[in-house]
């Protein structure tokens, strides 16, 4: 889920997404005053997660140390959300034609973007970001965020306007987790439905080193919550991380 922005979304929870589960990032976090529009939950130029079977070579280095810090806030009481890049490929919609900024500084633009699978157009509201794979501007990111509309960038970003990076980037409330509050994951509790994480998925997620550079808007994440990145979508098998974690346990990173 993302929301983040001014009136906007939370990470892959945006006001767009629901502060359900994964995929549904807008603008509800916090938009910082820098210039640069922030996409509502997507990420950008970082390695993606894997599916399943190759999770292991996706997934980030260990802690330091090989073993958890301090916990952080009671254990089992965390929920953990995800979002996470759309790649334009693997969408297969009818097009429709979309207008906004060619570049990043600007807000609310007319300019014609290009004509792209209506289905991934809807991911990209929900996660603020998309890579583009076909046309003049292949290789690029169609952002979106309700304060600032569509804009492409030659990134997908966070609040301050720096590139998300896969199993890294991690969003919160300020009063729940501080920016630059490094986590770990020891614990991944259960997924929304309440069924165990699968072995794989878990081990991605206890292998990353998260650290918050997003803000939600100020009491809109809620209590132990945070989002966090997973990279760009890699088809059917990666719907199995961009999940969401109930119950979780944190610790110090």
């Amino acid at each position: 889920m993302r929301m983040r922005g001014p009136g906007a979304a939370v990470g892959g929870l945006a006001l767009l997404g629901a502060l359900a589960g994964c995929g549904a990032r807008s603008d509800a976090a916090v938009q910082e005053a820098a210039p640069p529009p922030v996409a509502a939950a997507p990420s950008p130029s970082a390695s993606p997660a894997s599916p399943a079977p190759s999770v292991s070579s996706a997934s980030p280095e260990s802690a330091p140390d090989g073993r958890p810090g301090k916990p952080l806030g009671k254990p089992g009481s965390w929920k953990i959300t995800t979002y996470y890049t759309a790649v334009e490929s693997l969408h297969h919609g009818k097009p429709k034609a979309v207008k906004g900024c060619p570049e990043l500084h600007c807000s609310h633009g007319r300019t014609p973007l290009g004509s792209y699978p209506e289905d991934f157009l809807a991911v990209v509201q929900m996660e603020g970001a998309g890579r583009l794979t076909s046309g003049p501007n292949k290789g690029r990111y169609l952002n979106w965020s309700h304060s600032v509309g569509w804009w492409l960038d030659d990134s997908t970003r966070d609040s301050g306007a720096h590139p998300l990076v896969a199993w890294r980037t991690a969003a919160a409330d300020r009063s729940v987790l501080a920016r630059g509050q490094r986590f770990l994951v020891t614990d991944c509790g259960r997924d929304d439905a309440g069924r165990a994480v699968p072995a794989d998925v878990c081990a991605a997620f206890r292998r990353a080193t998260f650290t918050v550079t997003d803000l939600f808007r100020p009491g809109y994440g809620g209590q132990h919550h945070a989002d966090v990145y997973v990279g760009e979508e890699t088809g059917p098998g990666f719907a199995a991380f961009a999940t969401t974690l109930t119950g979780a346990s944190l610790a110090a990173g």
